[in-house]
């Protein structure tokens, strides 16, 4: 069972339709006890960093995540905002995120010709910098649809996954033990997002401090 977290952002519908065309047991819930007995969690989000953060806060839902995730190794996949959500911040706002994994989100605007629009949105190819249980099944010629106007950049290149380029080189979808983020929305990227979720769907739960080889 995926739990998807209802923290009031997100495409949570979508996401779950694309999960029930899998035959993907799936469940929508902002209730932190429901949480707590998940074996998969799914972070969707769009919208503002700090609002996310300030909903996930004031819910008690950070701390319920934050137990989930770090103690007890259960998978968690973030999607667009959700993934820059598990970094340590964004240019976007001022509050901290989960900081699962050393890096940033920042803004084309700044940073791409002004001939490119912004947001990035559209289908765009990835390349992949690392095989593990999500690239299953992934040839060289791999393509997601983006809808972004903040891009992530990881400190460490071990936890980059795939790698996209618009106007900028940036980090299309990350790792790091239980922990997966992707910049693209795989509910929407037809065959591609359908074997990104079902890879998901399909590794093992990872339990106490010595993460299980399945979670790598």
């Amino acid at each position: 069972m995926i739990t998807i977290i209802d923290y009031g952002i997100g495409n949570l519908g979508s996401v779950l339709n694309m999960l029930k065309k899998l035959g993907v047991p799936a469940k929508i819930t902002s209730i932190p006890e429901e949480i707590l007995k998940s074996e998969k969690l799914l972070l969707p989000g769009v919208g503002s960093f700090d609002t996310a953060m300030t909903r996930l806060n004031e819910s008690g839902l950070f701390g319920v995540i934050n137990e989930m995730v770090l103690e007890k190794g259960v998978p968690i996949l973030g999607i667009c905002l959700g993934m820059q959500l598990i970094m340590e911040g964004s240019e976007e706002g001022e509050l901290p995120g989960f900081g699962w994994i050393k890096g940033r989100a920042y803004h084309f605007n700044k940073r791409i010709p002004f001939t490119l629009k912004v947001p990035h949105m559209g289908w765009n190819d990835v390349t992949l910098t690392a095989r593990n249980s999500l690239t299953k099944g992934f040839d060289e010629e791999i393509r997601f649809y983006f809808v972004h106007s903040y891009f992530v950049r990881v400190e460490n290149q071990a936890h980059s996954m795939m790698k996209c380029n618009y106007g900028v080189e940036f980090d299309a979808a990350v790792h790091k033990d239980n922990i997966y983020g992707a910049q693209f929305h795989p509910e929407k990227s037809h065959k591609f997002g359908m074997q990104f979720l079902r890879n998901f769907a399909e590794i093992w739960s990872c339990s106490g401090p010595e993460l299980s080889l399945a979670c790598s």
